[in-house]
């Protein structure tokens, strides 16, 4: 008899991985209460506490004995919290946060894109083991709860950094070759065509749709900030790219591929036609736009770089949406 399971999350995950769960002999049921296996991917920190501790949440719902394989990003302290609630209501916690092998794959969650550190105090059951093989390329079992959020981190964050530095190399590949008069207006830019960097690749191709959306990235950076806080350690590369993340959001780019944060680097109209809009930014940062506003009209950049649409005062603290295990965390601080 083929074991049960239940989805909760985001629906362009389990529409990219449900046939393959299916080939594995599992079958979908949308009762939370009679499923033997519970599959959860929250996009935000505060959906995932919801998820979990919420009114309706399912440490309480679940079923005794079935087990929570939870694949959303978090932090190790907040991990090992829904493991010890879990654990209370008799059920068995996995913790596997979704790791992408790379952020700009065309099919992100295909299987070979996706790496699986698997966390839990239980030993896998044979069953769980094989709905995670198939889900993941790769299953890396880890250890105690907390510890596969920690993998996680230390494979995401350089993706990140090589993501903004590609990116930045682009921008300004672009803005130089305009400023110097190097080419002609119907050249093209002198490294990036030839580049083999997959993300330099992916913003000349303008991959900006995709399955792993900005604000997935989003949240796996903000945990990971929320676990330096925890380890008193201050990362401002994380920071950075956060910030960038965070205007992207603001100005509609939320469902957009992390390629997308290209577009922050251009110009309005670029951003316009790929469906951004910049008035968002002026209100979430308190600076309306008017004729009279000479300050706001010297972000519109000539070169499009787009980099000056950034202001150094920007207040983040709407962004609680991403940073739920901390709310005392405040990123204007550093």
């Amino acid at each position: 008899m083929a074991k049960s399971y239940a989805y909760v999350g985001a629906p362009s995950f389990i529409g990219a991985v449900e046939g393959r769960l299916a080939d594995a002999g599992f079958s979908r049921v949308s009762d939370v209460a009679s499923a033997d296996i519970v599959v959860t991917f929250a996009t935000s920190g505060s959906a995932l506490e919801d998820l979990y501790f919420g009114d309706e949440g399912l440490v309480t719902t679940a079923a005794p004995g079935s087990t929570l394989v939870d694949l959303s990003a978090a932090t190790p302290n907040f991990a090992r919290e829904i493991n010890a609630v879990a654990t209370v209501n008799d059920l068995v916690m996995v913790e596997a946060p979704a790791t992408m092998r790379s952020l700009v794959a065309a099919d992100a969650f295909a299987r070979e894109n996706l790496l699986g550190p698997v966390a839990t105090e239980a030993e896998l059951t044979d069953e769980v083991r094989r709905l995670l093989d198939a889900i993941f390329g790769e299953v890396v079992e880890v250890g105690a709860p907390g510890r596969a959020q920690l993998l996680r981190n230390t494979h995401t964050l350089p993706l990140a950094a090589d993501l903004v530095s590609a990116i930045e190399a682009v921008a300004l590949d672009d803005a130089s070759a305009r400023s110097v008069g190097a080419l002609d207006a119907d050249q093209i830019p002198l490294f990036s065509p030839v580049s083999a960097d997959p993300v330099v690749q992916a913003v000349r191709q303008q991959r900006y749709t995709g399955d792993y959306t900005a604000e997935m990235l989003l949240a796996e950076l903000s945990a990971a900030l929320m676990a330096a806080d925890d380890a008193e350690v201050i990362l401002p590369g994380v920071e950075a790219t956060m910030h960038l993340l965070e205007l992207l959001v603001v100005i509609g780019g939320a469902d957009m591929a992390p390629a997308a944060l290209s577009l922050v680097y251009q110009d309005e109209a670029a951003g316009a036609r790929a469906g951004l809009d910049w008035t968002r930014a002026e209100v979430a940062y308190g600076h309306p736009a008017s004729e009279e506003d000479e300050d706001w009209s010297a972000y519109d950049d000539e070169d499009g770089c787009g980099y000056d649409h950034f202001r150094e005062d920007h207040d983040y603290d709407d962004y609680d949406d991403f940073a739920p295990y901390n709310d005392d965390f405040d990123y204007s601080s550093n």
